[in-house]
């Protein structure tokens, strides 16, 4: 027996599509990075985010988002880590708004670095943010059919869709992103208010996911 009929296939690959779309903290966070280091760094950025996605995905199978649903104390502790995190890395990238150019000796080693943490960074912000898992939890079980077996091979496989259609649309933000940074990597001053912008999107979404609510 397949473990997904077409119905059910093709009502998640639109419901799927109709959720990427929608703009949330992961686009602002890919739009970040990609403004921070240009395209590849976006590019790895949405590689993180996904990875995230299907860690997710696999807990909900494994049952271990449900025990991150059913308990207050666990939530609360993964919301204020990832919300702590964001807030560092905001407060990290204003404290760096007086660096010199990227032109300089020392900018160019610091953006390499920068773009080899990026991804476990991305991975990190996924990871840490408790609405995701539960979100997880009531959204892909409408997919799963028990009686079909193999469940948690069927979350798994409904996660790597989720993470394709994700990283296409994290792709398309980044090469658009990138290109307009491009435009703008000239000018004298951006680097300074991109940091600033960087380091205020950072601490909003830390701020936005402290203070979100236990479903």
């Amino acid at each position: 027996m397949a473990l997904f009929d077409f119905p059910t296939l093709l009502a998640y690959l639109a419901a799927a599509t109709v959720l990427v779309l929608i703009p949330g903290p992961g686009t602002a966070w890919i739009v970040a990075q990609t403004i921070a280091g240009g395209t590849r760094r976006g590019l790895r950025a949405g590689l993180g985010l996904e990875t995230a996605t299907l860690i997710h995905a696999i807990a909900a199978g494994l049952g271990l988002s449900a025990l991150l649903a059913a308990s207050a104390l666990a939530f609360e502790v993964l919301k204020y880590a990832g919300a702590a995190y964001l807030v560092w890395l905001g407060l990290k990238a204003w404290r760096e708004t007086g660096a010199t150019q990227a032109t300089s000796d020392t900018a160019l080693p610091t953006a390499a670095r920068e773009d080899r943490h990026v991804y476990l960074r991305s991975v990190l912000t996924g990871v840490l943010n408790p609405k995701v898992a539960v979100f997880f939890l009531a959204f892909l079980p409408q997919f799963v059919h028990p009686e079909h077996g193999l469940v948690w091979l069927q979350f798994l496989l409904l996660g790597v869709l989720l993470s394709l259609i994700g990283f296409c649309n994290s792709s398309m933000l980044a090469f658009t992103i990138g290109r307009f940074g491009r435009r703008l990597s000239g000018k004298p001053g951006v680097a300074r208010w991109r940091q600033r912008l960087i380091g205020t999107v950072f601490v909003g979404l830390g701020l936005r996911l402290a203070l979100q609510q236990r479903p």
